[in-house]
């Protein structure tokens, strides 16, 4: 089980990251786009600058839906390794059963 302090601050990462995603991209087709002009280029980057760390998606950690275990994640179920074995032996995963060959 992870610290209950990092799995709310992934959340509230989450929520960041969601309010500044319209204005994130916005600012960053502005400095793509090849027909903006180098002072618009210059104010969109230093407005990007400006948003807060968080708001950025890279910040974000893959955590297990049920015990919030930051490594081994499996992005299919949305739970760690060690969950999803769990619940495949206990039969709790529709189609998913133990390979044998």
């Amino acid at each position: 089980m992870a610290k209950k302090s990092k799995i709310v601050r992934n959340e509230q990462r989450k929520a960041t990251v969601a309010r500044y995603a319209p204005l994130r991209a916005e600012l960053k087709e502005t400095i793509r786009r090849p027909t903006s002009t180098p002072e618009e280029r210059a104010t969109a980057q230093f407005r990007l600058a400006g948003l807060p760390r968080d708001a950025s998606p890279v910040r974000l950690r893959n955590r297990d839906a049920a015990d919030g275990r930051p490594r081994g994640h499996l992005r299919k179920f949305g739970l760690s390794r060690v969950r999803v074995r769990e619940m495949a032996h206990r039969g709790e995963l529709p189609g998913v059963h133990k390979s044998s060959w």
